[in-house]
């Protein structure tokens, strides 16, 4: 089996030289130790948690999974119909009590409304220490989104590879769950468009932690990726690829990597 390390080299080789897609850091492999050590102080907090702090459940076809984020999509799926379902906002001050019982272990999200469990899992993602989209890969992102429609499509499948395991299996789950929210568009007005507007700012948000984006890029850039328009491929194209097609896009990978090779070989 190949080192994951030489795989992911490939792909910043491969996205470099033919996209012409520069990828720094890329933090998407998170430092386990801290995310150990920050397990020991953290006691039973849900908000403002990293993954792999936070208590986990085994999903069939999905691995582990915050066991917060299931219980908000189980608790969703009953109002799947609901009009407005993450548009509409709820009211701040149950939105805070439901926080403050979620980080105290209280099972409480089944008999809660659905606008505040919607707004409670907007924040849960707005929260994280880290986006689970790294930023690392955010600029990368956008200048996917400006390719020729066919590079842009492959260009991106190459950077959803750069994501951790982990981050792939919740996105696959959290994706799913908002597909089939869109697909009740008809009743909850909630297709892939509004949602992708809804969640961008959430999944793509910047921690102080990082590094921070040019007031330029911040500008030009941020505006740009946040806008459905240019957006919307991306989102639709990540929900396929982490649903249907992660282990495909694993050989992918593997071929790309014996090309490389291949090639530096006859150099």
């Amino acid at each position: 089996m190949w080192d994951q390390r030489l795989v992911r080299l490939a792909l910043l080789q491969h996205l470099r030289a033919f996209y012409g897609i520069k990828v720094k850091g890329v933090r998407g492999q998170c430092d386990r130790r801290r995310h150990e050590t920050a397990a020991t102080e953290i006691g039973g907090k849900i908000f403002g948690v990293p993954f792999n702090a936070l208590p986990h459940s085994a999903v069939p076809e999905y691995g582990h999974i915050p066991s917060f984020l299931v219980d908000a999509c189980t608790s969703l799926e009953d109002h799947i119909h609901t009009e407005g379902l993450f548009r509409k906002s709820g009211s701040v001050i149950r939105l805070k009590a439901l926080k403050n019982k979620v980080d105290h272990g209280e099972g409480c999200l089944s008999s809660a409304p659905p606008c505040d469990i919607a707004g409670l899992l907007k924040q849960f993602f707005r929260e994280l220490p880290e986006p689970i989209l790294p930023a690392d890969l955010h600029e990368a992102l956008l200048k996917a989104q400006q390719l020729g429609t066919e590079e842009k499509n492959k260009a991106t499948l190459l950077l959803s590879c750069l994501l951790a395991d982990h981050t792939v299996h919740v996105l696959r789950y959290f994706f799913n769950f908002l597909r089939n929210v869109s697909l009740r568009s008809s009743e909850n007005k909630m297709d892939s468009s509004n949602l992708a507007v809804i969640f961008a700012p959430n999944l793509l948000q910047t921690s102080e932690g990082h590094e921070k984006m040019s007031s330029n890029t911040e500008k030009k850039g941020v505006y740009q990726i946040l806008s459905w328009k240019r957006y919307q491929p991306c989102w639709v194209l990540m929900v396929s690829v982490l649903l249907h097609h992660w282990k495909a896009l694993k050989k992918v990978n593997m071929k790309l990597l014996v090309n490389i090779r291949e090639r530096e070989d006859k150099v």
